[in-house]
């Protein structure tokens, strides 16, 4: 056994070249790998349904007593492959261990689904005698090769970011890097055995080895669908906003009628807050148990939010918290380092143009800000809320995200929900019309540039549109 690891994993996917590694890592002394040890269907290999004296359906019952017997009862290094759709169980278990090393196996995901389209019609999975090979043509799916590539992205995602979270490494290798025996013994290197290979092994061999569009029955698909693919997973967006707790010190709940308010800070809070107290009262002051125990207590209940306009709700915050002064350490950032011109606190701009300008240097350290890229804290006036909502749902789901322009609809729906009449709907305030009096396309743009995710996530459209 490696003085750094008791056991391995090959993180694949099928038609990878996992039998082929494997197949390699065997011929190292001391290196056993086991074959598809936790495949739903059989325990290493087809067929096979019982390894270490453990059955498939012990197995099913608790994968644990198998992944101990295989690390004590295998003399030297032992390992198994792992694929996506293999017990879920498992793969938290490794990912967690320190002592497993991690191979992460990878391969262009065009090719993997032509091969596994392949070997679905001849039936032949692996290849050790050529006169034996099976040929046939595959034909080309767009939505099952979209089904493909989201399953191998998002297992690659799910281990990278577990990785990271950890603090481990993993020895990474791409399907072309398994015909270069030094990238072999560096793996084996990697997992500390002292056994080197002098030649790749050759029992497997390579499968449909003709160029990509004659394996195809239709090429012309594959060109039109990869195009429209991403491949490469540009469509995943950093985020480098903190996240967010879920405030449980600021949910307030009616008191005669199942409902519960998770309200988002420069939003409609004192609406919805006065339309709630119509319902009997509020209660408040919760922190986790109180709150758990509120919702034990109120079978039946429903938890919602209201989100509002990005552009509206940054001016709301901008006017409430950082012309007001209420928030004075945020105030002399915006002056000091953003060059801010603002009035004494309380006092009003001396006219539309000025306060507009003002706004627009604020939007800029919203934007900054949500990217982490300011020395402060992202107040929760002006971060996202797709970040303070993502917060909410760390402690729960909520029922319901309530668009602030549907407002009065809303609200009568779940006074229905839960059965009791409705109180009248909360009067629109002003702050529509302060934010008309200084509104122009650049507004909009820095706002859009600020909340991104917001109006993505929510579906938010121009605010005068």
């Amino acid at each position: 056994m490696s003085a750094r690891f008791n056991s391995f994993v090959i993180l694949a996917g099928m038609r990878t070249g996992s039998n082929f590694l494997e197949a390699n890592l065997n011929a190292l002394p001391g290196v056993t790998g086991h074959g598809e040890v936790f495949n739903p269907h059989f325990i290493g290999k087809k067929d096979v349904t019982e390894l270490f004296g453990i059955t498939l359906d012990a197995r099913e019952a608790n994968p644990k007593p198998l992944l101990r017997k295989l690390r004590t009862e295998t003399p030297g290094l032992a390992g198994f492959r792992f694929f996506h759709d293999h017990d879920p169980r498992v793969l938290d278990l490794v990912l967690a261990d320190p002592a497993c090393a991690k191979i992460v196996l990878t391969r262009n995901p065009v090719d993997s689904y032509v091969s596994w389209q392949i070997a679905r019609t001849t039936g032949q999975w692996k290849l050790t005698d050529a006169k034996r090979l099976k040929s046939a043509k595959a034909r080309f799916d767009e939505d099952s090769f979209r089904e493909h590539l989201a399953a191998a992205q998002d297992f690659q995602l799910r281990i990278l970011n577990t990785l990271q979270t950890l603090g481990q490494t993993a020895f990474v290798l791409d399907y072309e890097d398994l015909a270069s025996v030094e990238v072999l013994n560096g793996l084996a290197a990697f997992l500390g055995v002292e056994g080197r290979l002098k030649a790749v092994d050759d029992t497997l061999k390579k499968q449909n080895p003709e160029p990509l569009e004659d394996k195809l029955e239709n090429p012309q698909d594959l060109v039109a669908a990869v195009a429209r693919a991403d491949l490469f997973a540009l469509s995943r967006s950093p985020v480098f906003e903190p996240r967010r707790a879920a405030a449980i010190p600021h949910v307030v709940a009616a008191d005669a009628a199942p409902l519960l308010f998770f309200p988002v800070r420069s939003g409609p809070d004192a609406a919805v807050r006065n339309w709630l107290s119509g319902l009997g009262g509020l209660v408040d002051g919760f922190d986790h148990r109180t709150l758990r125990q509120w919702k034990r207590d109120h079978p039946g209940h429903r938890a919602f939010t209201v989100v509002r306009h990005p552009l509206l709700r940054a001016h709301v915050a901008f006017r409430e918290k950082i012309v007001s002064g209420q928030l004075a350490d945020q105030r002399r950032v915006l002056i000091r380092a953003y060059k801010a011109r603002l009035p004494d606190p309380g006092q009003p701009f001396a006219d539309p143009q000025a306060e507009r300008e003002a706004f627009q240097v604020f939007l800029t350290y919203c934007r900054l800000a949500t990217l982490g890229q300011t020395g402060n804290r992202v107040d929760p006036n002006w971060a996202s809320q797709s970040a303070i909502v993502q917060g909410f749902a760390g402690f729960h789901p909520l029922d319901l995200v309530i668009r602030e322009d549907r407002l009065p609809q809303a609200l009568a729906f779940l006074a229905a929900e839960v059965g009791v009449d409705a109180p009248p709907p909360p009067p629109a305030d002003n702050a529509a019309q302060a934010l008309a009096a200084i509104w122009d396309e650049s507004l909009e743009t820095a706002t859009e540039a600020a909340y991104a995710r917001d109006y993505t996530g929510f579906g938010f459209t121009r605010w005068r549109d």
